[in-house]
């Protein structure tokens, strides 16, 4: 969702980009990001899918938003009771604003972090119970990243996939919900060796 308001000095119209919480403690809350090379919000319904598809509550649930951008995923977990979110986003003006809405948000159960995603995910051991990944576009990240996640999985974890293209199973991920909304594909997966 974005709004364009009209600049009164010259005349143009410039460009608010905003996304919605769509439910728990921050429902309806605006979020504002920038204007951004390859920072594309996942749409509001794909959102709420998923969401549906997660359970809706994610109480005592550890969350990673591997590829944060907006924080879409990351703050809306925050505001379905996750018990902490990680973010990850590499771009430096994505990540001041993810800062800016934490701050506004008061979210203290949130840690971001401005990192390349495959090095985090090198340095670190920690074990998620939902990994979110949206990276950017037409850049191969699945070939490097897909067999990296399953050892930051906790035992019954998923990972939420979006991409341009369906994801399948493979012998190392099992799709366990799919759908698509547009040039949107999304899916859960979920780790045949954590299964």
């Amino acid at each position: 969702m974005s709004k364009s308001k009209l600049n009164n000095k010259s005349g143009t119209k410039t460009v608010t980009n905003q996304i919605r919480i769509n439910a728990g403690v921050w429902r309806s809350r605006l979020l504002k990001f920038p204007d951004a090379e390859g920072l594309r919000p996942t749409p509001e319904r794909v959102r709420q899918t998923v969401f549906n598809w997660l359970g809706q509550d994610l109480t005592g649930k550890n969350c990673l938003d591997l590829f944060a951008g907006t924080g879409a995923f990351g703050f809306e977990a925050l505001s379905r009771n996750a018990k902490s979110v990680l973010m990850i986003e590499n771009a430096a003006i994505a990540f001041k604003s993810l800062l800016q809405n934490q701050t506004l948000l008061n979210a203290q159960n949130c840690q971001i972090h401005h990192l390349d995603a495959l090095q985090f995910l090198s340095q670190n051991t920690q074990k998620f119970d939902i990994i979110f990944c949206d990276p950017p576009y037409n850049k191969d990240w699945f070939s490097k990243l897909l067999p990296l996640l399953n050892q930051h999985l906790a035992p019954d974890g998923i990972v939420y996939v979006e991409a341009e293209f369906e994801v399948l199973d493979t012998d190392a991920w099992q799709i366990i919900k799919q759908n698509k909304a547009g040039n949107v594909y999304y899916h859960l997966l979920k780790s045949v060796s954590t299964s």
